[in-house]
C-alpha cells in the first residue's frame, strides 16, 4: 500500500481599496463577506487553459474577473496565511495579499460567483459576518497604509 499525501486547496485573496479607502468585499453563498480572489489555475493538458505563473498573477486575474478592477498584488500580509473550514470537513489554505488598485475610480462590478458586492470602511469591517482571518488581513493592510510605509519597508 502506497502513501498518498493529502492535498490542500489553496485560495489567494486580496485586500483592495477604492479611491475612498473602502475595502471591496463579496458576499458568498454562505452569506459571509469575503475578500476577492480564488484558486490558482493549474492549466489543462490540451493547453486551452494556461497555468498561473504565480500566486500574485492568479490573484490579479481573479480580482479582474470578479470585480473588473485592475490590481497589483503588493505583498503577502502578516497574519494573512491561515486555514479556513467553510463547511465541516472541508479545509482551505488562505493566502492573503495587500493590493495596489490601479483603477480605484472604476466602479467595481459583481460576477456570477457572488451574491453581492460591498464597499466598507475600516471601522465597519469588525461587525461584518466574515471569518476572523479576513478581518485580520484587512486590519493589517489598513494599518500599513495609514503608517505610510512603502513596499520595501513593508516587507
Amino acid at each position: 500500500m502506497s502513501y498518498t499525501p493529502p492535498l490542500w486547496p489553496v485560495s489567494v485573496k486580496g485586500v483592495a481599496l477604492d479611491a475612498h479607502d473602502r475595502v471591496l468585499l463579496l458576499r458568498n453563498e454562505r452569506d459571509e463577506w469575503e475578500l476577492p480572489g480564488g484558486r490558482l489555475e493549474i492549466g489543462s493538458p490540451d493547453g486551452a487553459q494556461v497555468p498561473d505563473e504565480s500566486p500574485e498573477a492568479a490573484l490579479e486575474r481573479e480580482i479582474a474577473e470578479e470585480t473588473g478592477w485592475t490590481v497589483t498584488a503588493s505583498q503577502l500580509l502578516d497574519g494573512g496565511v491561515w486555514i479556513y473550514e467553510p463547511i465541516p470537513g472541508r479545509r482551505v489554505l488562505i493566502v492573503t495579499y495587500g493590493c495596489s488598485n490601479l483603477t480605484p475610480e472604476v466602479e467595481p462590478v459583481i460576477s456570477h460567483e457572488h451574491k453581492q458586492l460591498g464597499m466598507f470602511t475600516a471601522d465597519e469591517v469588525p461587525a461584518l459576518n466574515m471569518p476572523d482571518g479576513y478581518k485580520q488581513s484587512i486590519a493589517t493592510w489598513f494599518w500599513l497604509r495609514e503608517a505610510g510605509l512603502d513596499d520595501c519597508e513593508r516587507m
